[in-house]
């Protein structure tokens, strides 16, 4: 079944790398294809969600402010994440399409890790964001301008892009003399180093690194913020002020449960104790999908400068239609 994927290649007189993996997926699962059918349904509705969101930031000029500019890229980095994974995830298990060419492997791997930590810093962006509004009110429209959190988005994107693409490299180094069946639902990380017959530190304290990157320095970073944004709303003698500015971080503390709690309460089970791969797997695939759905309904549905919005395009699309007509 796997002689395809065990044939290899001898390079550099060290390393071992195979023509082909095979991803698992799911064991034994009755009716596992009425899932699929579910993540399909799932990405159809991150697109149409997060493309609406787009268009609307895009076509309304209000809403070109450092707030939507990182609700943008959220957007984006949501729509392109669900797009790196979801169409093959459906091609390999609903076509039974398993075999997967070593360098696409690698790339497939690259593309769905590099959107979730975007996502995950464009959160600590918007935590900075609200971090400046409430504790320097006076100072924000110097201090937060169009051009800063551009600049900020863009080294995010180099960084972060740099890091996964180091961590992904760091499997060349690595020699696959043994199994080479994936057991996850994509081209996963962890997964595949541990499946090496030599030395896998490299691979392994990158594992950590990213680890770290995606969840722990932000959530600590996004908890700062909030410590601070607590005390200066402990000083503000205003009960409305106090409730006025809880309420623009509403949207943001939904953006944050839903992103973390999947992916911290998935990372602890696998660290802490065993988990059976199958548990593993719809843990994994719920906490990259279900996110980049919720986000934009969120965002439409919480936030009355999008409500305003949406109203504003829907009466300047009827305007021109009886212009038209």
């Amino acid at each position: 079944m796997y002689s395809e994927g065990k044939s290899a290649t001898i390079f550099n007189s060290t390393f071992v790398r195979p023509a082909k993996f095979y991803i698992g997926g799911f064991s034994n699962i009755p009716h596992v294809r009425y899932y699929y059918v579910f993540l399909c349904f799932v990405y159809i509705l991150t697109v149409l969600g997060n493309s609406f969101l787009l268009s609307v930031i895009y076509l309304v000029r209000t809403l070109h402010t450092p707030k939507y500019i990182i609700v943008f890229n959220l957007a984006f980095t949501d729509l392109c994440g669900s797009t790196a994974l979801i169409p093959k995830l459906l091609d390999t298990f609903l076509f039974d399409r398993r075999h997967i060419a070593y360098e696409a492997c690698l790339s497939y791997m690259f593309f769905v890790f590099i959107f979730p930590c975007l996502q995950s810093w464009t959160l600590v962006t918007m935590a900075y964001d609200r971090f400046i509004a409430i504790c320097f009110p006076l100072r924000y429209h110097s201090i937060v301008t169009n051009k800063s959190i551009v600049a900020m988005l863009l080294f995010l994107w180099i960084s972060l892009t740099s890091l996964v693409a180091i961590t992904v490299s760091f499997l060349n180094r690595l020699s696959f003399c043994g199994s080479l069946v994936i057991q996850s639902f994509y081209c996963d990380h962890g997964p595949i180093y541990q499946l090496a017959c030599n030395d896998i530190f490299y691979s392994y304290t990158m594992a950590n690194v990213l680890l770290t990157i995606i969840i722990c320095l932000p959530l600590v970073l996004i908890f700062l913020t909030y410590v601070c944004i607590s005390v200066a709303l402990s000083k503000t003698t205003s009960v409305d002020q106090r409730l006025k500015a809880l309420k623009t971080c509403t949207s943001h503390l939904i953006l944050i449960a839903v992103f973390f709690l999947p992916l911290v309460g998935t990372n602890v089970a696998v660290l802490t104790s065993f988990i059976h791969p199958n548990t593993r797997i719809i843990n994994s695939t719920l906490t990259h999908t279900v996110p980049p759905m919720l986000n934009p309904i969120i965002y439409s549905l919480k936030t009355e400068e999008m409500i305003h919005a949406v109203k504003r395009l829907w009466k300047r699309n009827k305007l021109n239609s009886a212009v038209t007509k």
